[in-house]
């Protein structure tokens, strides 16, 4: 089973390049580059989703996107560097997976997807990083 996501990263700073991370380790590639300008960057993907739902009320997911260990996987977007750009920033996202349910995951099969909205600028000016703090989670993609 899969699921499609939709991140929406808010207005980050211009001139910068944001990427998806695929891959896990040391083998690693930035897809979806985008450089950011006045609006809204928005990242597309499908994730694999895993264990049986009458195992575990939450769902475990897979996949070249996913990272991290198994109660808290997430997804990477990297940023400057990290998206291929010779830059002065060198950082990565950290976009929780946790709290999808699978009755949110049934819901979004039958429709769109889940969406999630992250601030794409920290408080000092520069590019958000880091793990997302606070998360306002994932909902149905409408």
């Amino acid at each position: 089973m899969t699921v499609n996501l939709h991140i929406i990263l808010q207005k980050p700073p211009a001139g910068i390049h944001f990427a998806l991370q695929k891959g896990h380790g040391n083998v690693v590639e930035a897809v979806q580059v985008q450089i950011s300008a006045d609006g809204d960057l928005h990242f597309e993907l499908m994730i694999d989703v895993k264990v049986d739902p009458a195992k575990t009320e939450l769902a475990r997911f897979g996949g070249p996107y996913v990272q991290g260990p198994p109660v808290e996987k997430f997804i990477y977007i990297g940023i400057g560097t990290f998206a291929g750009q010779v830059s002065p920033w060198s950082r990565r996202l950290k976009i929780p997976l946790r709290d999808i349910s699978w009755d949110l995951i049934n819901r979004a099969n039958e429709n769109s997807g889940l969406e999630t909205i992250v601030p794409g600028t920290a408080k000092d000016g520069s590019p958000t990083c880091a793990t997302v703090k606070p998360f306002a989670g994932w909902h149905l993609r409408i």
